[in-house]
């Protein structure tokens, strides 16, 4: 054997044996450069190539399966031929296709068998309506005896594991395909969970990746696509997202082919579009008079002369479609649990041009704070949560989160758990939000969740809502009743009245039992709200104060916020007990630098730091531990003050004996210490002192 000859690759011979079990197993399958069907051919012709350019993705074999229940589950097959090269890992056990800076990770992708297959079914989670999808990577080698030798890898990708891909099992044939081993397979795949760790790591991984992704759409679009209004910007986003998301089975998703940059009356670019996204509204049952607002706010954007004019054989409104299709097609698809619109409103309040007090106004919660928002609520499964200034919902969000995930831990019938989780989403959540741009965004949002859209209302909650929504009954009918309220999470306008306390007190007086949990400005607890502060004490505890960092909205506002809690339903007496809470230190360090890939970091304790402040609220001093004596007090307010909310631990200044002891003894130490120094310095001088030279 001579040393230094390059192994020779074995994939022909890999492909061969494989593509021998598919057809032994009768499967009709693809290779190559053969069709599947157009959807998928689309999407692997548009998706980023494994070696990171446009289009050329080709996986070695491709087939769609059908199971048990009727759905088709997309199966993509990668093979290589060296030893070593089936699958890639990083740190945490996961298939290594994204780098460090959440850049995907060419050389993995394009080295391993696995990486490859788990990169094509990525394409198909961002093109198509594909939601579950087979990554199946094999590599062989010749062992000294010539005998060929492989391994299979065998991953699930779908919206559940947000794309990443979990390992099924072990297998060392193809067989687990056949028509009498696939439901087992496909239950096995379908009963694959993540740890709540292991989840909160990808949605973190992932939101890094929108953030970066809304960047880079902000700047192109900002910079290269020039007359779009300040409004048109957002409509043309919000309508892109509704015309591909689809409707399974009756709205096939808007792809960019659709689009035929024509100008014929009735089949611009624009009047696809609208098409899309009417049919789309329509099988999403919104209420009548809410699908026609949306369509007339988008129409005059989407459809208007100059976004449909054709240049160089392409209308505007094509080529931004596209820039939003590739750039975010993927995080809208997989469904995040996360408020993606409120990230989008955040990256692109540049575009909308409001003044600095306006934007005060609708500066997005960070989703951590939402979170403690809505546990200081005490939101469950059960609870009724509404937000009377809703933004981009981004609160309603964190509530859903929240009641879905409670349903899940508490409920053991699947039957009755889907029941449960279909009425959160339709009747549970309340949102009001009076900017109509703004509450494109918390419709939008809220269909991305998995609906619960029906209840947001484009209204004035101060001086147009009675308190009561649409719901309707199991025969179809509609009627308005009371909205049963017994949460409400609010970070209301700071520049409405009483610093957005007349938001507090209106929502407040139309529940009669339950918790409120509220970020606002620190002046609204301190002299800015007495008159209202006061009414809402008449039939309202004021539970705790708690004073968020100065920094919280760093980049976005500058003001100091507390975060004030409620028990609804009962009066504010003078010796009720109110929790104050400092927590000016929340373990996260923030920074503002614009081409920072991270800007918020744990770096002490700050998921721990706030549980800990949710559990002081509820349970008192006991449960202290990261926070001090100092950072929590338990004290009282006057109801009939209105301007004493945001209270400290008091400090005892009274000089006692031990303090005077602890001075002078300090005082005494130090003086010694100088009068040794100064011995030593002159004993120094004296040894060095040069003697007299005789001539």
């Amino acid at each position: 054997m001579s040393f230094g000859m390059k192994v020779k690759s074995v994939e022909p011979s890999v492909a061969d044996l494989a593509n021998g079990w598919l057809k032994s197993c009768r499967l009709d399958y693809k290779l190559e450069h053969e069709s599947l069907n157009h959807e998928i051919d689309m999407a692997l012709e548009e998706y980023h190539s494994k070696n990171g350019g446009a289009g050329g993705n080709r996986p070695d074999a491709k087939l769609l399966l059908q199971g048990q229940d009727m759905k088709m589950y997309p199966v993509l097959i990668e093979y290589k031929g060296y030893r070593g090269k089936l699958v890639k890992m990083d740190a945490r056990g996961q298939v290594e296709n994204w780098t460090s800076k959440n850049e995907p990770h060419y050389k993995n992708i394009n080295s391993y068998a696995v990486n490859g297959a788990v990169h094509y079914a990525n394409a198909l989670l961002h093109y198509t309506g594909y939601t579950d999808i087979f990554a199946v990577g094999m590599t062989g080698w010749r062992d000294v005896t010539g005998e060929l030798q492989y391994e299979l890898g065998v991953y699930y990708v779908s919206k559940s594991n947000l794309g990443i891909g979990q390992q099924v099992g072990k297998y060392t044939d193809f067989s687990f395909l056949k028509e009498e081993n696939r439901n087992e397979f496909l239950a096995q795949a379908r009963s694959l969970l993540l740890s709540e760790d292991e989840l909160a790591a990808l949605k973190a991984q992932r939101e890094q990746e929108i953030n970066e992704s809304l960047v880079r759409l902000n700047n192109d679009i900002y910079q290269n696509e020039k007359g779009l209004g300040q409004d048109d910007r957002v409509y043309l986003v919000v309508a892109s997202i509704m015309a591909t998301l689809g409707v399974p089975g009756k709205v096939a998703p808007l792809e960019k082919g659709h689009l035929h940059s024509s100008s014929e009356k009735g089949y611009t670019d624009g009047d696809i579009m609208m098409r899309k996204v009417e049919n789309f509204l329509d099988e999403r049952r919104l209420p009548e008079d809410k699908k026609a607002s949306i369509l007339r706010i988008l129409r005059n954007t989407i459809t208007s002369a100059n976004i449909n004019k054709v240049a160089n054989g392409e209308t505007q409104l094509k080529r931004v479609f596209a820039k939003i299709v590739d750039d975010l097609g993927i995080y809208y698809k997989i469904g995040l649990t996360t408020d993606f619109t409120g990230k989008l409103f955040n990256e692109m309040y540049n575009w909308l041009g409001f003044t600095q007090d306006t934007l005060n106004d609708v500066v997005l919660t960070p989703p951590y704070v939402a979170q403690l928002l809505v546990k200081l609520a005490r939101v469950n499964r059960d609870s009724y949560v509404w937000d009377n200034a809703a933004g981009s919902a981004g609160l309603l969000v964190a509530a859903m989160n929240e009641m879905l995930y409670d349903a899940r831990q508490t409920i053991q019938s699947p039957e009755e758990l889907h029941q449960k989780e279909a009425a959160i989403r339709a009747n549970q959540l309340l949102g009001l939000e009076i900017l109509p741009n703004i509450y494109m965004l918390a419709v939008l949002n809220l269909i991305l969740m998995g609906d619960g859209s029906s209840h947001i209302l484009n209204q004035d909650s101060l001086k147009d809502f009675d308190g009561r929504y649409a719901l309707e009954s199991e025969n179809g009918q509609v009627r308005q009743v009371p909205f049963p309220a017994d949460a409400f999470v609010l970070n209301p306008p700071y520049s409405a009245d009483g610093n957005g306390m007349a938001f507090v007190q209106s929502a407040l007086e139309k529940m009669n039992k339950g918790y409120a949990a509220v970020i606002i400005q620190n002046s609204a607890g301190s002299g800015r709200a007495v008159s209202y502060n006061k009414a809402i004490l008449q039939r309202n505890t004021l539970l705790a104060s708690i004073k968020m960092p100065m920094d919280l909205f760093l980049g976005k506002s500058s003001v100091q916020t507390y975060i004030y809690v409620f028990r609804v339903g009962e009066r504010h007496e003078k010796d009720s007990v109110v929790k104050f809470i400092d927590f000016s230190q929340d373990g996260y360090t923030r920074t503002n630098r614009k081409k920072a890939k991270i800007n918020l970091r744990d770096t002490d304790h700050a998921k721990e730091r706030y549980e800990e402040v949710v559990n002081l609220v509820k349970f008192g001093r006991k449960k202290l531990h990261f926070l001090t004596n100092e950072e929590y007090y338990e004290g009282a307010i006057d109801p009939q003050n209105g301007a004493d909310w945001n209270q400290t631990a008091p400090r005892d200044r009274r000089p006692y004996l031990e303090d005077f002891k602890k001075t002078v003894t300090d005082y005494l130490a130090w003086e010694v210490s100088n009068i040794l120094k100064r011995g030593a310095k002159e004993d120094s001088l004296g040894k060095t002192m040069p003697h007299s030279q005789e001539c």
